[in-house]
């Protein structure tokens, strides 16, 4: 409650300002639905709230967007299902049901909340349009199916309009800003974690500490940067810079471990020159994460780059690890310099970045399954209320809940309690301000618009408020739209001027929620040891055919990065972060696989016969560290390999360094299943 006085009370500039721009939204909104003559304007001044969520200008265009072509597309399946199934009602809710389990699931087939925005339109417009012409049956025929229809879509897509015209003509935020700290933030982030990677002093929980932060992070760079490309003709570059950035941090995430987990696990094996190697890094990285100045920072990576090669050239190592782990020092390097530019091309343009692929959302259909079933079973809850009892009040079970289960499904259960029970908070204060302060002033005015929307100021400034911190956001969403249905705005104010009409929606509106709140406890989907398992079964498959693609790294960090930050959400409550270590191991078998196919087909050309099998005993012995278990499958195929290459190639100082590759990968197996195994235990 500190954090709501504080956002009330004290409220940052920022805030103020989104409040402004809010309110200016649904002024709008609310005027031209009213101007329009439309049945339920409330609807134009839910929509122009859900789009304050982001302000910034691409984000607002985008979710506009998302949101008009999800209520079309439920407008019209809203049509198609009463053309069919009026005579049928019972059937009618079925498919209805049906078709919001089918958006839910899809909506988690994607990452962005703009894009699951979308499908949860396309579910609650065609059923607003269903449940108001089913509440009505003695006037239902095709003229009004369609009256109700275009009144809904309309109404939706004026909320929509304004809150994007205002977004870009009141005090206007770009994505490009946010998404410039963002990547600041994440680049710092890595290179600290890189540092603390490869100081022998650095602790488990820190490392890992670190690693969570910039998948969060990084996430947000994801999620982000797709909107950026809606912000002027620089955006679609800024878009590319954005995804090569996410790109090369996962590439430095890979490579490092190489390094950390030798010096920790494996210090036999650390010579002198390893041990030069990596404190040289160790200091560039720390120099470099301390400087602002980006010209600084290029430089000493140019610098360290130069040193490596030179190093390289200049000792001829007959220690297999060594000339490995040279040659993935340099290749950090490398990695680096591109981080940097891409960073810089935030700014500017770059031609150079222009195939940079953006991160892929991990799809998981028996997820997907869980969240379709439980939104259809929070929708039928309510039908069988609505139907046994025939209150009008009652669709308020339907629709809210039903918005709601879709929006939040992917928020893990400890964290959806919290934003549930704040969002029924929200949704009393909202029942106390509407009766007691809105309602009632209302009731006294003579009804003209001015009045109107200055009563309606005040309590959606305080919402609007609440809203602009994501810690009370669930506060302002559980107030402003249940607050925005109670009182109805519209030209006849006659039904929310009726005590027992309010009273019973904020009844139905509070017993949704707490519906809702209850099925996501029954219903809680696979289980955390279930969803890593099916992740890992996934990589193997990705493993088998990484070096299938015309751009192996690239496609294969595009896969991984929703991976890991599931992965790395699911794995949180452990202590020894297992299944994080072998998350990042399998971000870097990726890598090697691809490198090691490079280094053969340039010594031998395709002509390798074990080649093939190596790359099926890589995936085979992660898929078995997995499980906890580690056999001598993966090392024979690394020795048939090895001997493959010295027949043809004989014993120079790249086909050493494979096998030095090879040593360290096997020990990674080895080490990452008694890791796994102990966890079970």
């Amino acid at each position: 409650m500190g954090i709501v006085l504080r956002n009330l009370f004290l409220p940052e500039k920022q805030a103020v300002i989104f409040a402004l721009k809010g309110i200016i939204a649904m002024a709008m909104a609310l005027t031209l639905a009213l101007s329009l003559n439309l049945d339920r304007p409330y609807w134009a001044l839910v929509s122009a709230v859900f789009l304050q969520m982001r302000p910034e200008s691409g984000l607002v265009i985008e979710k506009a967007m998302c949101q008009i072509i999800g209520t079309i597309i439920g407008g019209l399946f809203g049509i198609v299902l009463l053309a069919y199934l009026m005579p049928y009602p019972y059937l009618a809710l079925g498919v209805l049901a049906l078709w919001l389990g089918v958006n839910s699931a899809l909506s988690a087939m994607v990452r962005q909340a703009n894009f699951v925005y979308a499908f949860a339109m396309a579910a609650v417009t065609s059923e607003i349009i269903v449940l108001m012409v089913m509440a009505s049956p003695s006037t239902a025929d095709s003229q009004a199916v369609f009256d109700i229809a275009q009144a809904r879509v309309s109404e939706i897509i004026i909320g929509s309009i304004c809150a994007g015209v205002v977004s870009h003509m009141f005090w206007p935020v770009k994505v490009k800003d946010s998404l410039q700290r963002q990547a600041r933030s994440v680049i710092n982030q890595t290179l600290q974690y890189l540092v603390t990677e490869l100081d022998k002093s650095g602790t488990h929980e820190n490392r890992h500490k670190q690693i969570d932060g910039i998948m969060a992070t990084l996430g947000m760079v994801s999620e982000d940067s797709s909107a950026v490309s809606y912000e002027g003709p620089k955006g679609p570059g800024h878009t590319r810079a954005a995804n090569q950035l996410a790109q090369k941090v996962l590439s430095l995430l890979a490579l490092v471990q190489i390094f950390g987990r030798l010096q920790r696990r494996h210090t036999e094996l650390m010579t002198p020159t390893l041990t030069k190697l990596l404190d040289r890094l160790r200091d560039a990285f720390g120099r470099i994460a301390e400087s602002e100045d980006f010209d600084y920072c290029l430089e000493q990576v140019k610098t360290l780059r130069s040193d490596l090669a030179d190093y390289r050239l200049n000792n001829d190592s007959e220690v297999p690890f060594e000339s490995h782990l040279l040659n993935v020092g340099a290749e950090i390097t490398s990695e680096l310099t591109v981080l940097l530019r891409a960073f810089r091309a935030l700014e500017e343009r770059d031609s150079t970045l222009l195939n940079a692929p953006s991160m892929l959302t991990y799809r998981d259909p028996l997820a997907g399954l869980i969240i379709g079933i439980r939104t259809m079973v929070v929708f039928l809850i309510g039908a069988c209320i609505w139907v046994g009892t025939g209150s009008s009040a009652a669709l308020m079970i339907m629709i809210l809940p039903v918005i709601f289960s879709i929006m939040l499904a992917r928020l893990p259960l400890m964290i959806l309690k919290v934003v549930l029970k704040r969002l029924l908070i929200g949704v009393v204060v909202a029942v106390l301000v509407a009766v007691l302060f809105a309602l009632n002033l209302l009731a006294q005015s003579s009804g003209q618009l001015e009045i109107l929307l200055l009563v309606l100021a005040v309590p959606y400034f305080i919402g609007l408020l609440l809203l602009f911190d994501r810690q009370t956001l669930p506060y302002g969403l559980g107030f402003c739209i249940p607050f925005s249905i109670l009182v109805s705005p519209s030209r006849d104010m006659s039904r929310a001027f009726s005590i027992d009409f309010t009273i019973s929606s904020a009844m139905a509106i509070f017993a949704g929620v707490s519906i809702l709140f209850w099925v996501f406890h029954l219903i809680t989907g696979p289980s955390v040891q279930l969803l890593v398992h099916r992740i890992f079964k996934t990589t193997y498959q990705d493993l088998l055919e990484v070096n299938q693609h015309a751009a192996p790294a690239a496609w294969y960090n595009r896969r991984m990065a929703d991976r890991l930050l599931r992965l790395t959400n699911y794995d949180q409550g452990s202590k020894s972060r297992a299944i994080t270590d072998l998350a990042l191991t399998a971000l870097n078998l990726g890598h090697v696989s691809v490198r090691l196919r490079s280094i053969c087909e340039n010594l031998a050309g395709k002509q390798l016969q074990s080649l093939e099998r190596w790359q099926t005993a890589l995936a085979e012995a992660f898929l078995l560290a997995s499980k906890g278990r580690c056999d001598d499958s993966f090392e024979k195929a690394s020795q048939s390999l090895y001997y493959e290459l010295l027949a043809l190639e004989g014993n120079s100082s790249q086909v050493e360094a494979i096998q030095g590759m090879f040593l360290r990968i096997n020990l990674t197996f080895e080490r990452s299943a008694e890791a796994i195994a102990m966890q079970k235990v």
